[in-house]
């Protein structure tokens, strides 16, 4: 899942404008249906029930478009530009009445080169630890024995 997560959201961030298409066509084309169809495939073929695949479809779908629109709203992009914006705000409140974020600011975005986008990684690495905790406990030999699903990313080919 994350194999097709982060790509997407790489197209995403590349192409703003897309997100806000992507979802809303009421007649989806050959490869957004073969996207869908190989999603589900995986998460079956992971062990899910149709109920948790629907969930962990909707889960890992809104986090991946939602992380890529509000960094595509973000006024600044990448490590360079985070202190020069955050300071530039910062001017304009008191510093004792907003201590919390004072102390985030300079205790550790203005000390690393932290960089927002690092961050989908990360939240996705939780979402799918938490996916994986809610599968029922199998065997090895049932995991072994469930077929891979053919996954092939938008826009590729069927042979």
């Amino acid at each position: 899942m994350a194999d097709g997560a982060a790509p997407a959201r790489d197209v995403l961030r590349r192409h703003r404008w897309a997100v806000s298409l992507m979802e809303s066509r009421t007649s989806p084309g050959p490869a957004t249906l073969r996207h869908h169809d190989a999603v589900i495939a995986t998460l079956r073929a992971a062990g899910f029930s149709l109920e948790m695949t629907a969930h962990a479809y909707a889960l890992i779908d809104s986090y991946t478009y939602g992380f890529a629109l509000q960094e595509a709203a973000l006024p600044f992009e990448g490590p360079d530009t985070v202190a020069d914006v955050a300071e530039s705000i910062m001017e304009d409140f008191d510093a004792d009445e907003y201590s919390h974020l004072v102390e985030m600011a300079t205790g550790y975005y203005f000390k690393t080169s932290y960089d927002f986008g690092d961050e989908f990684e990360f939240g996705l690495n939780l979402i799918l630890d938490g996916l994986s905790a809610a599968l029922p406990a199998e065997s090895a030999e049932d995991r072994e024995s469930r077929p891979a699903p053919d996954y092939r990313p938008p826009g590729t080919l069927n042979p």
